[in-house]
């Protein structure tokens, strides 16, 4: 059990840092915080709720992902080097797929809410 906690504050650290240190990692949280209470306005059923908010913490996901990819990467090598480069824009190819995805889960969800 005191593992199982342990590893709950190491989560809660990581939230807690990104949440300070990171501005996507902020924006993704604000767009989460207005995300929800909004996807039990606008799904209709609960499935279509929960695809809402699941599609916004995706995108929290794959940004933490990807902004624990990039600090990887500058703690390797703090130089400009062609990998890493290549790997930082794989992992905001990532973000933006993740992204893409939500916008299209939400447009949908608003068009079957208000254009029936």
């Amino acid at each position: 059990m005191l593992k199982l906690y342990n590893a709950f504050l190491n989560t809660c650290a990581g939230f807690a840092h990104g949440l300070r240190t990171e501005r996507a990692i902020q924006q993704e949280a604000f767009l989460l915080a207005i995300g929800l209470p909004l996807a039990f306005w606008i799904g209709a059923t609960g499935w279509e709720r929960l695809a809402l908010v699941l599609a916004l913490v995706a995108v929290l996901c794959v940004e933490f992902l990807n902004t624990a990819i990039e600090k990887l990467c500058d703690h390797v090598t703090p130089e400009r080097h062609d990998t890493i480069k290549a790997i930082k824009d794989m992992g905001s190819a990532a973000c933006f797929c993740a992204q893409a995805g939500c916008g299209l889960i939400w447009l949908f969800a608003a068009w079957q809410r208000f254009w029936p």
